[in-house]
């Protein structure tokens, strides 16, 4: 079910394997995934292909060099840049070394730029794994520099060289890391792929377990979003139902010249099925919505907020009336979503604070990182540094379920489940996709999902809505948020259409 695990995870298993096999093993099966996923990434004849295999001085290098020898065995012309351990190196890496010594391939010389200058078929980066601690420095930085430059794949093994397998972050303040077009992650999955820098380096992540058996490898406590995890609540619709079957939305912002956030959370939340929606202005109230009239725009002051499912925070603003507004949502017992103005009035007031920890249900946090900071009291950058970490704490101090937006979300609860989200892309980032989500998760709510199930469907829907619309539209660039709505109804009316009442 797509467990990631740490680094010290994965240490252990390795050890726990290894004690049982051969010396060496692990590392020959380790250059034959390599080599076989190299040759996937080669023409269909890797004859001529020219490939390039940086071997560094630890373990990884090691695998790189088993991948190496395969490769020239099957034909490759196969240049082997190789970086000496400092000390004699593992009995495995030796043995490797020799391998790739007694095959075609040729060592070369890096002196500042890549040799030979011939175009490469595919670049191997096995400079550093997971062992990695500090910043790619002098000829290692210089090198991974240029390998970006190239105009090539580049498959990197087990993490790219420079980024780290944990946090996915570029180890070091001013780092460098190899953008790999595809990750062959071993023993397991890690962590550090799959969010904040890690999806724009890692590329495509495959797994190769090595064979190991599966009862060494410990629960794990992260995974990454699946539909499997959430799939059985996406019901078809029974004919012998009415509106009042798929719950009431409540979306309250909408201060003063920020009427469209409330507006787009409140047509998704429609789109997405829940049975009635409010929009609701802590300002002016609109008096429709010319573009969904069946939304019913009113004031926010006075509505019973117990009667819905409420999505707090869009365009609320930051006013006393606002925090007021806030203070009476919190009061309820229904179910209820954080996102926008709502996180910042909570992280600058105690009371709203100590109101969200012991409210009977446990609410949905949407923070971006800025808003993440805000509510943990630092700065940004110790949020990005460990995001799994800073949901996870965010989720216990406020006793919520915590979606931390950006570069592969982090979903957390207070118990420490944690869930890395796979979809979307740059597109999302882009003034009112938040507002979207927030609607989306708030609609499932109404509909009766629990928290958890519903944060995952909401922030897995959302990726993929955005993948799709840049698959159709070619990249990018300038998707607005309300070309989500429909994307994101054909996709849930899709994945209905597939499970029973």
């Amino acid at each position: 079910m797509n467990p990631l695990h740490t680094v010290a995870k994965i240490r252990a298993i390795e050890q726990a394997a290894a004690a049982s096999l051969p010396s060496g093993v692990l590392m020959q099966r380790a250059g034959q995934a390599a080599a076989n996923t190299a040759l996937d990434m080669l023409p269909a004849a890797a004859g001529g292909a020219r490939v390039l295999v940086l071997a560094g001085p630890g373990n990884n290098g090691g695998d790189a060099l088993e991948a190496a020898a395969h490769l020239a065995l099957a034909g490759a012309r196969v240049s082997i840049l190789h970086y000496a351990a400092a000390a004699a190196g593992s009995p495995e890496r030796q043995a490797a070394l020799q391998r790739a010594r007694s095959s075609d391939a040729q060592f070369v010389d890096y002196h500042g730029e890549l040799l030979p200058s011939q175009p490469w078929s595919l670049v191997i980066d096995g400079l550093f794994g997971i062992g990695l601690q500090r910043p790619l420095a002098g000829e290692f930085r210089q090198l991974a520099a240029q390998v970006n430059t190239l105009h090539t794949q580049i498959l990197a093994l087990d993490v790219p060289s420079g980024l780290d397998a944990d946090t996915g972050t570029v180890v070091g303040p001013h780092g460098v890391a190899l953008r790999a077009t595809r990750t062959l992650s071993f023993i397991a999955d890690k962590p550090g792929l799959h969010t904040a820098d890690g999806r724009d380096y890692a590329g495509l992540v495959d797994v190769a377990s090595l064979d190991i058996d599966c009862a060494l490898l410990p629960p794990a406590r992260l995974h990454l979003n699946d539909v499997r995890y959430f799939a059985r609540h996406l019901r078809s619709r029974r004919q012998n139902s009415h509106k009042g079957s798929y719950g009431n939305v409540a979306v309250v912002g909408g201060a003063d010249g920020m009427a469209g956030a409330p507006i787009l959370a409140a047509r998704m939340a429609l789109h997405a099925g829940a049975g009635r929606v409010y929009a609701l202005f802590a300002g002016t109230a609109l008096p429709y919505d010319a573009g969904q009239p069946e939304l019913m725009c009113r004031s926010a002051a006075g509505y019973d907020y117990s009667s819905a499912t409420i999505v707090a925070g869009p365009g609320l603003g930051a006013s006393a009336h606002a925090s007021s507004l806030l203070a009476g949502m919190l009061a309820t017992d229904t179910p209820l979503l954080l996102d926008a103005d709502a996180l910042n009035l909570v992280a600058g007031d105690s009371a709203l604070q100590t109101a969200l920890r012991t409210r009977p249900a446990m609410a949905v946090l949407t923070p971006h990182p800025l808003e993440a900071a805000r509510l943990a009291g630092c700065s940004i950058a110790e949020i990005q540094s460990d995001r799994v970490h800073a949901a996870r704490q965010l989720a216990a101090r406020f006793n919520a379920i915590v979606v931390l937006k950006g570069s592969g979300s982090v979903i957390a609860s207070p118990a420490g489940e944690a869930v890395i989200n796979s979809t979307g892309n740059a597109a999302l980032a882009t003034a009112g996709t938040g507002d979207v989500l927030a609607g989306l998760c708030g609609s499932l709510l109404a509909q009766g999902w629990p928290q958890w199930q519903a944060a995952l469907a909401a922030v897995w829907l959302h990726g993929m809505a955005a993948d799709v619309l840049v698959a159709e539209g070619g990249n990018a660039i300038g998707l607005t948020a309300s070309e989500l709505i429909p994307a994101i109804r054909a996709a849930i009316n899709r994945m209905a259409m597939h499970h029973a009442f």
